[in-house]
């Protein structure tokens, strides 16, 4: 790192011949009783960038030099001579070594510094500086670097408008996967008219076709069905720019609540066209339709991927991609093929056998035409890959990808192609001498899906695909601890990567520790749970500290937003729902989270009229008291909700059977709407 620190200081013209640079830094070496740190540090320095240590072309006089530069920097900020930089003073001292950052990237350096400041007394030693200063020397070298670097071919770079050194890129392949895919899926749906004018997969049509929100609209609903109330939509062909962005305002908060991450982006990115986010958006969409029934309940026949000495919970810790090759090689197994097993949808598909050799193998057998094996007789990689598609057109699940994208291994389509696949023909019908119990078939209820759509909205890493699997080892729990009260987590105390025979015990501290936060930094009601609770992936108790984080990070945005200076409880959502409605005229209130006049979805519609007057259509709603006319009332409630901004990820028939604790996230998002018109986050 030293060796490709000086070189590039050297050519940047740092490194430039300075009698009185040299002469200063010997006295400042020289002063050696100001603090041990000085005299260690230089120490420190000097064999770091001993001549012989480093095989590069420079002399004595030019590593003196800048040895001396970066001293007399160092001494410049050290206003009272302790031998330290107060982080305050950072900015400053960096623009004296040629490093002009902005001001807010100067306050994360200052929160990161504080996180891993063990000392806790917000300064900055001589070798932190010079380790600083190297890393942000060479994050500079290498954005110009990327500035002058021909894109990727099949792709196109767009150039941040702000921030010129950020640079997006946008594949082709996808614009033309993800257009074919909406122009079938979204064929005979009236109000797009794609059946007569389609979506032209080779121009930038799609991105004009998503500005106004109805497309994203329709393919939610198609991802997850019901999702959007479609009373709600504006459409037509003369609808205002206003009403374009209440469409894109409620895909948003739509596409939220089914797990999409899109915090970062917002209605006038799509109206704008921003290619990457879009496509970023449609993406995630598009993945959580193709792999909402790829399950147990759906596919019992998904238990005959089981291994030796598994059970059904070792399938569900499995990853999307995970599972999916595990389908995979389960069919190549009993087919004729003799290659090895495939272990990612890039390198080990391009050459279209083990394709050639699923597509035989999942063709029911009485299929007309048959799938045969006809493309491995080609020795041309893309004529086999373009003659394996066409095996795959006799099973009508081409979708996706390309001879090309093949043959390039673009992951992320060729894990859509197979998934596609498996929804077409799994072939996983279940032996007569199998016998698979009810106990067996793990359905997600609503209020873990629920849970689990909000975890990854945040965007956590990984993603969480079950609850009681996925947090054993309480990486996502310390990752929402972190975005609901900043600072609250020592990332030293936790153990990110597992050492296999180590693991369990590792595991275990994670937990632990995860328990402590929240009691301790949370306040967290969590009497009687253990670490050992959440890594046996117990249910009550998983439930009881999710439950508590999600009602956390509402409360805290709420407090944010509204600038008091003490915490908003469930009272005080009360009371200001019942004042915003008594100040609209209207004649519905609450008495709590538990009332049963919230059932019928009324006192909440009037509540977002409240907010925002003429949002909701009355003449919509229904009278009766039967459970349908609830459920008819709730999904439109929810729609308008999301509509108008309100982050709301509660279900309608968690409004109609008045679920306490979800029902009071409704209130709490619509007042952050109330106080804050436009989405903001803690992040």
């Amino acid at each position: 790192m030293e060796e490709n620190f000086i070189q590039k200081s050297l050519a940047s013209g740092l490194l430039v011949k300075s009698n009185s640079s040299v002469k200063n830094c010997r006295s400042f070496l020289s002063v050696s009783s100001r603090t041990s740190l000085h005299s260690s540090s230089s120490t420190t320095l000097a064999k770091k960038f001993t001549i012989q240590d480093l095989d590069i072309n420079i002399n004595e006089a030019q590593l003196e030099e800048f040895r001396c530069i970066m001293l007399e920097a160092f001494s410049k900020s050290d206003i009272n001579g302790n031998g330290y930089i107060e982080l305050s003073e950072l900015r400053e001292a960096l623009k004296t070594v040629g490093i002009d950052i902005p001001g807010y990237q100067a306050r994360t350096i200052e929160d990161e510094f504080k996180k891993g400041d063990k000392s806790q007394d917000g300064k900055l030693g001589l070798d932190e500086f010079e380790s600083l200063y190297s890393r942000l020397k060479s994050e500079k070298e290498e954005r110009t670097f990327k500035t002058k670097v021909k894109p990727i071919s099949g792709t196109t770079e767009i150039r941040n408008k702000e921030n010129d050194s950020i640079v997006h890129t946008v594949r082709h392949s996808e614009q033309l996967a993800f257009s074919k895919w909406i122009n079938q899926n979204l064929a005979l749906d009236s109000d797009l008219g794609l059946s007569t004018n389609p979506i032209n997969p080779e121009t930038k049509d799609l991105y004009t076709r998503c500005n106004d929100g109805l497309v994203l609209c329709k393919l939610i609903n198609f991802s997850v069905p019901k999702t959007i109330d479609e009373r709600t939509i504006n459409r037509g062909k003369n609808i205002t720019i206003y009403q374009q962005l209440e469409n894109l305002e409620l895909a948003l908060r739509s596409a939220e609540a089914i797990g999409c991450h899109v915090i970062n982006i917002r209605p006038k990115d799509i109206r704008d066209e921003k290619e990457h986010l879009i496509l970023g958006l449609l993406w995630q969409i598009i993945q959580i339709g193709l792999f909402s029934e790829i399950n147990l309940t759906h596919h019992p026949g998904l238990v005959m991927l089981l291994k030796d000495g598994e059970t059904k919970e070792d399938l569900l810790k499995l990853t999307k991609e995970e599972l999916l090759l595990r389908w995979f090689n389960y069919h190549l197994a009993r087919s004729g093929y003799s290659g090895r097993e495939v272990k990612n949808f890039s390198s080990d598909i391009k050459d279209s056998v083990a394709y050639s050799h699923l597509l035989k193998q999942i063709c029911p057998t009485n299929h007309q035409p048959t799938v045969t094996l006809a493309p491995l007789n080609e020795n041309d990689l893309n004529r086999r890959a373009e003659a394996m598609l066409s095996e795959a057109e006799k099973l009508r699940a081409r979708d996706f990808v390309t001879a090309n994208d093949v043959v390039t291994g673009n992951q992320k389509l060729n894990m859509a192609f197979v998934a596609n696949l498996f929804n077409t023909y799994p072939a996983l019908d279940v032996p007569e001498d199998v016998t698979i119990q009810d106990e067996d078939l793990i359905e997600e209820t609503r209020e873990e899906k629920t849970y689990r759509n909000w975890m990854n909205s945040m965007g956590v890493n990984p993603y969480v695909n079950y609850l009681y699997t996925d947090l054993q080892d309480c990486l996502v729990i310390f990752q929402l601890y972190d975005m609901i009260k900043p600072g609250s987590v020592e990332w030293n105390r936790v153990v990110k990567k597992f050492v296999p025979i180590k693991i369990k015990f590792q595991k275990l501290d994670n937990c632990n520790y995860a328990i402590d936060i929240g009691k301790k930094v949370m306040n967290f009601k969590l009497v009687g749970i253990q670490g050992s609770n959440l890594l046996d992936g117990d249910k009550t108790f998983t439930l009881a500290l999710v439950w508590q984080l999600m009602r956390a990070y509402t409360l805290a945005m709420l407090a944010k937003i509204a600038g008091q200076g003490h915490p908003i409880v469930e009272n005080g959502i009360i009371e200001w729902t019942n004042n915003k409605l008594k100040s609209a005229d209207k004649k519905t209130f609450i008495q709590n989270f538990q009332d049963p006049a919230i059932s019928d979805s009324r006192v909440i519609c009037d509540l977002i009229d409240a907010i925002k007057p003429g949002s909701v259509q009355y003449d919509l709603l229904k009278n009766e008291n039967s459970y349908e006319a609830k459920m008819d009332n709730a999904r439109y409630a929810v729609s308008i909700a999301r509509k108008i901004g309100a982050r709301v990820f509660a279900l309608p028939e968690d409004i109609v059977e008045v679920k306490q604790k979800l029902v009071m996230t409704i209130f709490a998002t619509l007042m952050i709407q109330d106080y804050q018109p436009q989405q903001i986050s803690l992040e």
